[in-house]
């Protein structure tokens, strides 16, 4: 009966001479029958035998590690990634990018890449252009006017850095919207400024860094840690600049509420006198300055506010100190909202100077003469670098006013 071709190949095969040491072992190999089936039967390896040489305990011998060849993981995404590339992110909303980028160039570093766009129907898109996975992110994005478009902006922000696995979300927020509705002053008010850090901190921020909040107390508002730093000192160290006599001066808050910021600052200022204007308010943005608390006749009077919206109380206040003998009247302040009709009220020859910081980009056409714009980016860039390292942030002169 003749075999499969198969069976006969592997007979054929079997039944050629052995050429290798397997052969020794012929006892369990192949055997042809003479009739019937081939039977295959596996060989029986006997149990490995450790036996010792010179003397030396038994062993297993390996392969040369010379013939081994290293494995090369396949790079998949990001092919530009650097060894010596930091852990830290910078990205800026479309709110204040020049600020950003100032922030970016004093630390030595590049904005990161982000797509922000919007569709027809006023929706926001945002997408990271780049990896995030397990870096401190830090997001520039004040929530200045639009207040609510920049606001939304900044939360979808921090939700994509949250969903691509950042290890720490930091918002840096130089111009905190809606700080001014702090508290209750009527019945059946709200309090937008703890709205807004409730939801600041749902969309998955771990850390606030923000620049001169309307009152301090507004940092218990956030139930994550809050940075705040002061930019008065940046307008500090411009008026040190000039020649003006320390005898002359005269540091005036605009309204009761800023006393202790205003006094902060004047003791800074060579521990000049203080002076107050006390004034009525009749509605939102509407101010009645009533009388002056101090002395100004003959002097440099510097006022000095956190922020100047419409410019009305800065304003009526340099009309009274001009009526009481002050010689000349610069007005300071961090945040430059400038609301119309400011710009006309602030250009009409009340003031000798208008100083103000970058934390609000300005238009062009809000420009004039008076105007001084002073950078805060060297004051965020340092204290980016000490949150990032894990350092205190109380670099002076920045860190405190001594406001109580």
């Amino acid at each position: 009966m003749p075999l499969p071709s198969s069976f006969a190949a592997a007979a054929a095969v079997a039944a050629r001479p052995a050429a290798t040491p397997v052969a020794a072992h012929s006892r369990g190999g192949l055997h042809r029958p003479r009739s019937g089936p081939i039977a295959v039967k596996c060989q029986r390896i006997d149990p490995l035998k450790l036996r010792a040489v010179n003397g030396t305990s038994p062993y297993v011998p390996l392969s040369d590690k010379s013939l081994w060849t290293p494995m090369t993981m396949p790079v998949i995404g990001d092919t530009n990634i650097r060894k010596d590339d930091t852990r830290l992110r910078i990205f800026s909303g479309t709110a204040n990018p020049s600020l950003a980028q100032e922030i970016a160039s004093y630390m030595g570093l590049e904005l990161g890449k982000i797509n922000i766009k919007r569709f027809a129907d006023g929706e926001i898109y945002v997408q990271l252009q780049e990896s995030v996975r397990g870096c401190d992110v830090f997001l520039v994005q004040p929530s200045c006017p639009p207040a609510n478009e920049n606001l939304m902006e900044l939360l979808i922000m921090i939700d994509a850095c949250r969903r691509a696995s950042a290890k720490n979300i930091t918002a840096v927020i130089p111009y905190f919207g809606y700080a001014r509705a702090d508290r209750k002053s009527q019945g059946r008010e709200s309090i937008a400024a703890k709205l807004v850090a409730n939801m600041i901190t749902e969309a998955g921020a771990n850390r606030v860094l923000v620049c001169d909040l309307h009152s301090s107390q507004a940092m218990g508002y956030f139930d994550i840690p809050v940075d705040h730093v002061y930019g008065q000192p940046v307008i500090l160290d411009y008026l040190a600049s000039k020649t003006i006599c320390s005898n002359d001066l005269v540091v005036v808050s605009p309204d009761v509420g800023g006393v202790a910021r205003a006094r902060a600052f004047a003791k800074k200022l060579s521990d000049a006198p203080l002076a107050i204007v006390d004034k009525r308010r009749h509605g939102h943005n509407v101010a009645e300055v009533m009388n002056l608390i101090g002395d100004v006749r003959g002097k440099v009077a510097v006022m000095m506010d956190d922020m100047i919206d419409t410019a009305g109380t800065i304003a009526k206040g340099a009309e009274l100190l001009h009526q009481e003998g002050a010689r000349e009247v610069y007005a300071c302040c961090t945040h430059a909202v400038f609301s119309p009709p400011a710009i006309e009220r602030l250009s009409s020859g009340l003031f000798q100077e208008v100083i103000i910081t970058n934390t609000i980009p300005l238009k062009e056409e809000k420009n004039f003469p008076q105007l001084t714009i002073l950078s805060v980016a060297n004051l965020l860039g340092e204290t980016i670098w000490r949150v990032h390292d894990d350092c205190s942030v109380g670099h002076a002169p920045y860190s405190t006013l001594d406001i109580d």
